[in-house]
């Protein structure tokens, strides 16, 4: 008599879901949903509105939320959830972008000093360790100032300053990895230094960097958007968040409350859900290795 046969178990939607995503990292999720869209809402945002964020239209100046401008309008007349939708154009391509470079080259100076040590490393600590001396706020906004308003301004001052906090963690990582056997398997065996620092050095210092550009970009927010209240951002008429609470603070008192409240919350929100995400990639990273 023969056995029975073992069926298998049929493939259910789990199996289909990658490993980390399994870990009910809401998190991660409920982040990336926001996120989404958000950059969703700002990609089509001439699908989602039919109002210029820029045009203005005096004689419906200050008007209440409605069915034809859903946050009201602002002291020109200009739609204030067009000039949000528009202002999260601005504010986060910036934001994102001066992270990237940073990244990049603090990524490459950390895994290099960290690595080899030596007279290389010292310079380069002894650099971070006069850009850390002074609060990182000061030394963008006196960086933007010596440069001049607008986003060029705005992406190198941020440039020249991030790049420190990548470089110290990657360096750190790096003088752990460099005493590990297969880094010294590497060496024996004959393998480039470049080779080694491309291929096994960097990839395996890259986690922490990963995850703390997700709160450099909210840190990049905050910077731009205070540089734009204090007439140093995103020149006007683009329009930015920053420059929309400074305008609408002045009608506070008058009850127009919105002027200043919707282009706050999309800050609030906007960093809610990159902090959420930066929490959940720890998490899945942590996991993972």
């Amino acid at each position: 008599m023969t056995s029975p046969t073992t069926l298998a178990p049929a493939a259910t939607t789990r199996d289909w879901v990658p490993r980390w995503a399994r870990r009910h990292n809401a998190q991660l999720w409920f982040g990336s949903v926001i996120l989404g869209i958000i950059v969703l809402t700002a990609i089509f945002a001439p699908l989602i509105t039919t109002h210029s964020p820029t045009a203005p239209d005096v004689p419906n100046a200050l008007l209440p939320p409605s069915s034809e401008h859903f946050f009201g309008t602002d002291n020109l007349g200009r739609d204030i959830f067009a000039r949000v939708i528009y202002g999260t154009r601005s504010d986060l391509t910036i934001a994102v972008a001066a992270v990237i470079a940073p990244w990049i080259l603090g990524m490459v100076i950390g895994a290099v000093s960290g690595y080899f040590g030596g007279w290389f490393d010292t310079i380069i600590m002894r650099v971070a360790d006069i850009f850390t001396a002074f609060p990182f706020f000061i030394l963008v906004i006196s960086l933007v100032f010596i440069l001049g308003n607008g986003a060029k301004s705005i992406f190198i001052a941020i440039t020249a300053v991030s790049w420190v906090a990548y470089a110290r963690i990657v360096r750190g990582e790096a003088m752990v990895l460099r005493n590990k056997e297969f880094i010294a398997a590497c060496q024996v065996s004959g393998i480039s230094t470049m080779r080694t620092l491309t291929r096994h050095v960097v990839p395996n210092v890259a986690t922490q960097a990963i995850v703390y550009s997700m709160s450099d970009i909210v840190m990049n927010v905050g910077v731009i958007v205070t540089l734009s209240y204090f007439g140093l951002g995103i020149v006007p008429p683009t329009p930015d968040w920053g420059s929309m609470m400074a305008d609408g603070q002045q009608f506070l008192a008058g009850g127009y409350y919105g002027l200043t409240l919707f282009p706050a919350g999309a800050v609030i929100l906007t960093s809610l859900a990159l902090a959420l995400i930066g929490d959940g990639l720890a998490h899945v990273l942590r996991i993972d290795r």
